[in-house]
């Protein structure tokens, strides 16, 4: 399915990309032999109002069934120059979407699936959670999968970690330069261990 555009107008009232789509994946319709079928969004997020994932319930004749993956690209412009503040294009999890964002939450209301598709794009949001949970602190040591080049030209792959509160810089290890790594927690890095050496005390 392609981009679908509309002005605020068309959003039923609803304020938000978020709002607008669980209502849109949330129906129930009858069908011609006297049954119905439907969906319900269980959960869902559209962080920074870029991509939206939702658990999405099967309701056929009003029982619950099987819990699967939605995901949509979103463009949120609420200064859109004509007026289409919302555009936003549909997938499903068993369509293998490049995007692999899903949050925890989500993930774990969705019910076993055969797909191959499905269970590679599951396997890529858990394996960017856990990668986004690893935590460094201050004065660690972290290697880098491929080195970087920053703007005064100096190229590295080891970092001393230097930690403020949330603020994260890092020190070339032989104490020259500090520098900024945009995306860090989404790059490939490990911590090198550091052999420490203690004090010998003597009764």
């Amino acid at each position: 399915m392609g981009w679908l555009y509309m002005p605020r107008s068309s959003m039923g009232g609803h304020a938000s990309a978020k709002a607008y789509l669980d209502a849109q994946f949330t129906y129930e319709r009858p069908r011609d032999d006297g049954s119905s079928y439907g969906l319900k969004v269980l959960a869902s997020s559209c962080p920074g109002n870029r991509v939206y994932y939702a658990a999405t319930q099967v309701i056929t004749n009003g029982i619950a069934g099987e819990v699967f993956a939605i995901v949509c690209l979103v463009r949120w412009n609420p200064r859109d120059k004509e007026g289409l503040v919302l555009g936003y294009k549909d997938m499903e999890e068993s369509m293998g979407p490049c995007e692999a964002e899903c949050s925890a939450r989500i993930l774990d209301l969705l019910t076993p699936t055969e797909s191959e598709y499905a269970l590679d794009w599951r396997r890529r949001c858990v394996e960017n959670l856990k990668r986004r949970a690893r935590t460094i602190e201050d004065g660690d040591r972290i290697k880098l999968a491929a080195p970087l080049t920053f703007t005064d030209g100096h190229v590295g792959d080891e970092f001393i970690v230097q930690k403020r509160g949330r603020k994260l810089s890092f020190r070339n290890p032989d104490g020259h330069g500090r520098y900024r790594i945009s995306g860090f927690k989404d790059l490939a890095w490990e911590i090198v261990p550091e052999t420490k050496v203690h004090k010998t005390i003597f009764a």
